[in-house]
């Protein structure tokens, strides 16, 4: 879809776009199939796609996988995703909130999300999809650009922090590409990228620890200034604590930007063994 059909698709339905839902669209063709090259898809492979718009990732995706569900939360557009894609065999629509519907149904082994997230729930979709009980294979996602660098932050960065842990218990970073402002209507008021997450095929932790590792974390970065020591005493006694760091070679005087996503999983091991 050119960016003139959009424009005069929405004229025609007085289809008003709201800020609230994130209703960015992507238009550029190129940007669309660098999406779809991006996920790799077979013709066994399923797709997830959240905030489809007005379809044009998604007719790119029926040309490659076996089967779509693609997740509309505004009722108009779904409407209009219906009379689109009227006898679509291989794609599955549905009007709900992605967020809840994710929550609801944990299961997406088999399945890979490709989508243009709406911004105000990207990084939490991806989280609640990272942490499902069978998270996806792979997820290429087009996000603000610096939540992507959030994501790849290593240790140290201004950027490093929870989003990027979440995900890299289960996911490993493949790369990433810009999206200009440009090639979204309207257009944003800052650049996109479009990310690529594959599922680790080695556990860092077992599913068990998963909500253990969160709460590490999450308490680690409550007050980033602080030593994360100091932190952890809120949940963990101190005499389980400091031959806990000592083993790990890290410093009581450490805060948790400094600690890497290894040292995290470790420590949470260690500690849910206490």
């Amino acid at each position: 879809m050119k960016l003139s059909e959009m424009k005069q698709t929405l004229l025609q339905r007085d289809l008003k776009l709201t800020k609230s839902l994130g209703q960015n669209f992507l238009h550029d063709q190129n940007q669309l199939q660098r999406i779809v090259a991006a996920a790799e898809l077979g013709p066994a492979d399923k797709a997830l796609e959240i905030g489809p718009g007005l379809g044009p990732l998604t007719v790119l995706l029926l040309e490659k996988a076996a089967e779509v569900l693609a997740i509309e939360k505004d009722r108009r557009l779904f409407d209009f995703l219906a009379e689109k894609f009227p006898r679509s065999p291989t794609l599955k629509l549905l009007h709900a909130d992605a967020l809840d519907y994710i929550r609801e149904h944990p299961l997406w082994n088999g399945w890979k999300l490709v989508a243009n997230l709406p911004f105000s729930v990207a990084s939490t979709l991806l989280v609640e999809l990272a942490h499902a009980d069978e998270p996806p294979d792979r997820m290429v996602a087009t996000l603000q650009i610096e939540v992507a660098r959030r994501i790849d932050a290593a240790p140290g960065a201004p950027d490093y922090g929870v989003l990027g842990l979440l995900l890299g218990l289960r996911y490993q970073w493949c790369g990433s590409f810009k999206i200009p402002a440009s090639c979204f209507f309207p257009s944003p008021g800052v650049d996109s990228a479009c990310i690529v997450l594959a599922r680790r095929t080695k556990p860092l932790l077992p599913a068990g620890m998963h909500a253990a590792f969160d709460k590490v974390v999450r308490r680690g970065f409550s007050q980033r200034r602080k030593m994360m020591l100091k932190l952890l005493k809120q949940d963990w006694p101190e005499d389980a604590l400091r031959p806990a760091f000592e083993r790990l070679g890290i410093s009581t005087q450490t805060r948790a930007e400094q600690v890497s996503l290894e040292q995290f999983a470790r420590l949470t091991e260690i500690l849910s063994h206490e």
